[in-house]
């Protein structure tokens, strides 16, 4: 049997990793037009800011291809044969596959902006757009960032390491405010002003303007202010690449539908990670999750079912994670930003304005449904378990030392969130079990 995927990302590598640890036999080929092998996506900060090179952010030495017998294709596929099984190339050769795997991951978002292809335009998703990022940084004075997500605050930072002055276009009247709760929202709109960042809340693109040879040479915002500047970062979210159904009977949505199998409409034709969109999510989750973790689940599952073993994807624990500037950030479990009518948020802010933990509770059964950190780093294994077992509120706090996963001499803050919390409940909770990899192993009876 031979199992083609497009796309290699952490969805497409981790259902060939799993395939082949499955079967030996199966033939397993892995194409993309984007690079060679397969690299930490995340990582593509660190390359332009000087704290990795492109060969530290593959995970795997280029040997271990061949070695597990996982052929490689750089190239473009331009469309595909559903009737005759066969994936096609730009160049009209043709590769044939018995099944097959969409993993063509997303692409940066562009709303009609007039003067969103100008030269000195664009997004940051993939390993093209870190060079042509690269390209257009020589010589630039001043950069304009258009969203205010993740994308946005990773590009934001890039530019800043390198001294570039960077204006931050903000649609929200607070960053990610449709995301963050309000006093982690706040925060990061501090550190963003702290380093020097200018940022404008409540701001949105009208126009990109151009210089006589084609390149951005000023903004304009809705409010009719024009901002000069030589580069436009377009970071106002992504979409998922889901042009190879073009032609095909393969049914999308906002990406390529999945059953709970994760296969399409299209017999043999499957898809994972961002560009995949479940028919039916968990009550409360978006049935398209890109990000980095989603990917990664899909991938075991999706190799068992490839190989006659129908096995269901089912939605883990939410977690994600990334850094605002210098703030570090950790969410577990899926909830509003606000508190609802059953639960309560329990909320503890450093007095540097640069750490907060927020631990989100059921306020009947007591137990656990969520964290939110900001520059506080915990095991995610315990959180999840924790999440996961609705462990009760007290018995959390009172071994939430086992959490901690700052380095040994940063000063520890779980007595002051103990306290925080029997102010607010009006109990006597004190904290047990110390912090230590023992103290973690004893936890959990190993």
């Amino acid at each position: 049997m031979h199992i083609v995927i497009i796309g290699n990302g952490i969805a497409g590598i981790t259902t060939a990793r799993h395939l082949r640890k499955l079967d030996p036999d199966v033939r397993i080929s892995v194409i993309s037009a984007e690079t060679e092998h397969f690299f930490s996506r995340t990582a593509l900060m660190y390359i332009y800011m000087g704290h990795m090179k492109y060969e530290h952010t593959k995970p795997y030495e280029d040997h271990f291809w061949a070695k597990n017998r996982i052929e490689l294709i750089n190239k473009h596929v331009s469309r595909l044969d559903p009737d005759s099984k066969a994936v096609v190339f730009s160049d009209d050769s043709r590769m044939l596959y018995d099944k097959l795997v969409l993993a063509t991951g997303s692409a940066s978002n562009r709303f009609g902006w007039p003067g969103q292809y100008l030269d000195g335009v664009q997004g940051l998703y993939s390993y093209q757009d870190l060079l042509t990022l690269e390209q257009w940084s020589a010589g630039l004075k001043h950069a304009v960032i258009v969203g205010g997500g993740l994308i946005g605050i990773e590009l934001v930072e890039m530019l800043h390491s390198r001294h570039i002055p960077v204006t931050f276009l903000v649609r929200e009247k607070s960053f990610w405010d449709g995301v963050m709760p309000a006093e982690e929202s706040r925060m990061v709109n501090e550190e963003i002003r702290r380093n020097g960042v200018d940022l404008r809340l409540s701001s949105e693109l009208k126009e990109i303007l151009s210089d006589e040879h084609g390149r951005a040479r000023a903004v304009v915002t809705t409010d009719g202010e024009e901002i000069a500047c030589q580069f436009v970062g377009l970071t106002a979210g992504v979409h998922p690449r889901i042009e190879l159904a073009d032609g095909t009977a393969i049914e999308t949505g906002r990406g390529f539908l999945v059953d709970e199998y994760l296969e399409t409409s299209v017999k043999d034709i499957y898809a994972a990670g961002d560009c995949a969109e479940l028919r039916q999510s968990i009550p409360g989750r978006s049935t398209i999750e890109a990000v980095w973790y989603t990917g990664k689940h899909m991938g075991p599952v999706l190799a068992q079912s490839l190989l006659g073993e129908p096995t269901a994807y089912q939605q883990k624990t939410w977690f994600n994670s990334a850094k605002f500037m210098d703030i570090e950030w950790q969410t577990y479990g899926f909830f509003p930003k606000d508190p609802q009518e059953d639960e309560a948020h329990l909320i503890w802010v450093h007095p540097d304005g640069k750490k907060s933990v927020r631990i989100v509770y059921d306020t009947s059964s007591q137990a656990v449904k969520g964290f939110n950190l900001m520059g506080v780093r915990y095991r995610g294994e315990i959180c999840l378990h924790w999440i996961d077992s609705a462990t009760p509120i007290q018995t959390v706090l009172e071994n939430l030392s086992l959490a901690n996963f700052d380095p040994e001499f940063y000063r520890q803050h779980e007595a002051d969130i103990i306290q925080q919390f029997n102010q607010q409940s009006g109990l006597n909770v004190k904290l047990k079990s110390k912090r230590s990899l023992s103290g973690v192993f004893a936890y959990f009876g190993k």
